[in-house]
């Protein structure tokens, strides 16, 4: 028997097999920082390990089981424990004393832990609508900088290509930092690089300032969803998950509709100076209502804190006690992501269908412009508000998630009570119809004759596959890829984002070339392609994860 399977044979040892991430703990989260085995699942990563080490690690890291993600899975190889970890030293290892300590993020008040989770979700809001206000500014900024409009677009894929690459670092650094320092620094840099938009003098300032503001603004899109689990039980998780969830979808599809007004009635530059002042207050609420809630660090200041009381240096942090190199920790959370897409095919295809719905949702950002004033005669506001379709249809995805969890519950009763990650594919599976009718619904009903509101409509039922097809693929990947949890979420991350950034450039050629009717139907068409995927996958995962040198084979 190899090695490797050894480690898959007891990869989930350490785990309680009840605790299970729920869909909602994992949707739109880019670096998997909500995955609650992760930390332990990582531990049996190391092919140095022998049996008494793991119990040995497992009892250094019991006393931050209930917190999510003690360590990232990139940083498993890394992770070994101190030489004097001993039964006499564990005494002195510092841990949570019981359900009153107040240094535990769990025992905050209710009403404060929610004040944190609805200040997260605005701040994730306002960075993906920046992003997406930003496409109701190219007519006036064209014509002030006398710009080509492929050129201006270019100021959206760069943001949203900054949003994809950061994930990879700033993951990391917040397990060695903690989360806060994350938020502030990030988020002073992303209101930083919104003044050279609002006042920028040419369009090349403007690509760059933007590029720099995505690359900054993704914290609160791969760090943040991790606040919500330190916070609340996995009893009490879905609830917050879902508000938190919700805002990066509601942001882009809010975009256009504040943006189309602004842009109507106002000069190009307040759409930039109502971001900052946004921006500006959100960061204020960073400051003073989100504290630090990473467990390992908190773990880490009260052992300072102790050792400074006591006088006794002998205390010490699980955290304190693993021996790990932030550049290589770095260096691996780059790299590991492009392994699983070259090297899992189940990885590869479902990054592949969400990443092209993803780009799908970027590129209407300027058909919808192209289309709803050539064939309907919007103005600029009445364009923003077409996306209301989109809006709508994924705020009815997410409230219906509790009818997926439902029958996750049913499939897992019917399998002896065991869960499968094959079981949270059923909404990429629905979603994946969704995106199909939608494409279709909307391309063949644009025509003059026929009623604005249908193809809205149509837009409505392609942003409710979408949300639906994303929940599903990241709770798989998480729940697929346990030692790699973290590197599945950031290949998706990576992969989406590109796409994402991609698409936007060609979306006047390609509805100027091939019609408005054929332009949509070629998108739709790439939908029916991938939509297959989550239903192989559903039915045949379990073969294929034997397969995989990265899946869980369940055993």
């Amino acid at each position: 028997m190899s090695l490797r399977d050894l480690e898959k044979q007891n990869q989930f040892h350490s785990v309680d097999p009840d605790r299970r991430p729920s869909s909602q703990s994992h949707s739109l989260c880019n670096c998997g920082e909500k995955v609650e085995e992760q930390g332990l699942h990582a531990l049996n990563s190391s092919a140095l390990c022998s049996t008494t080490s793991r119990r040995q690690i497992y009892t250094t890291l019991q006393p931050t089981r209930s917190h999510l993600t003690c360590l990232s899975d990139d940083a498993a190889p890394d992770s070994t424990p101190s030489q004097h970890a001993s039964a006499d030293h564990a005494k002195y290892e510092v841990g949570w004393d019981g359900e009153d300590d107040l240094w535990n993020p769990r025992n905050m008040h209710m009403a404060r832990k929610w004040l944190i989770t609805f200040t997260m979700a605005l701040c994730s809001m306002c960075v993906t609508c920046t992003s997406s206000l930003y496409t109701m500014t190219y007519n006036q900024m064209d014509k002030e900088f006398g710009n080509s409009r492929i050129v201006a677009t270019l100021g959206l894929s760069l943001f949203v290509f900054g949003l994809g690459l950061s994930p990879m670092v700033l993951g990391p650094l917040s397990e060695f930092y903690g989360r806060r320092p994350i938020y502030i620094g990030a988020f002073i840099f992303f209101t930083i690089w919104l003044i050279p938009c609002a006042v920028a003098p040419n369009i090349e300032t403007m690509l760059v300032a933007r590029f720099f503001d995505g690359l900054s603004g993704s914290a609160f899109l791969s760090v943040a969803g991790g606040t919500i689990g330190d916070m609340f039980s996995q009893s009490q998780l879905q609830a917050p998950m879902m508000v938190y969830t919700a805002s990066p979808f509601i942001g882009p599809g809010l975009g256009p509709i504040i943006g189309g007004f602004i842009n109507y009635f106002l000069n190009w530059r307040w759409s930039f100076y109502i971001l900052l002042i946004w921006s500006g207050l959100m960061l204020a609420a960073i400051m003073f209502l989100i504290p630090e809630t990473y467990h390992p660090v908190l773990l880490r200041n009260k052992a300072r804190k102790l050792r400074k009381e006591t006088g006794d240096d002998n205390y010490k942090a699980p955290i304190e006690i693993m021996d790990r190199s932030i550049a290589r920790t770095v260096i691996r959370s780059l790299y590991r992501p492009f392994l699983l897409l070259v090297l899992d095919p189940m990885c590869l295809n479902l990054c592949l269908f969400s990443s092209i719905l993803l780009g799908i949702l970027y590129l209407f950002f300027g058909a919808f412009n192209l289309v709803f004033t050539k064939v309907h005669g919007f103005n600029l506001y009445q364009i923003g508000l077409s996306f209301f379709g989109l809006l709508v249809g994924m705020l009815l995805a997410i409230a219906s998630d509790p009818l997926w969890q439902r029958n996750y519950l049913r499939l897992v009763r019917n399998n002896s009570n065991k869960s499968e990650p094959e079981y949270r594919l059923p909404p990429s599976i629905g979603g994946a119809v969704l995106t199909v009718i939608g494409l279709f619904w909307f391309a063949w009903t644009i025509h003059p004759s026929i009623h604005w509101i249908v193809p809205i409509i149509g837009s409505g039922f392609f942003g409710a596959g979408t949300v639906l097809v994303f929940s599903g693929v990241f709770t798989f990947l998480v729940e697929a890829f346990p030692l790699y949890a973290a590197s599945g979420l950031a290949a998706n991350s990576f992969a989406r984002s590109s796409f994402a950034a991609l698409f936007p450039l060609f979306a006047l050629q390609l509805y100027n070339k091939l019609g408005y009717q054929w332009a949509s139907s070629l998108l739709a068409f790439l939908t029916l392609v991938m939509a297959p995927f989550p239903y192989i996958f559903f039915l045949y995962g379990g073969r294929l994860r034997q397969k995989s040198r990265f899946a869980s084979t369940g055993n």
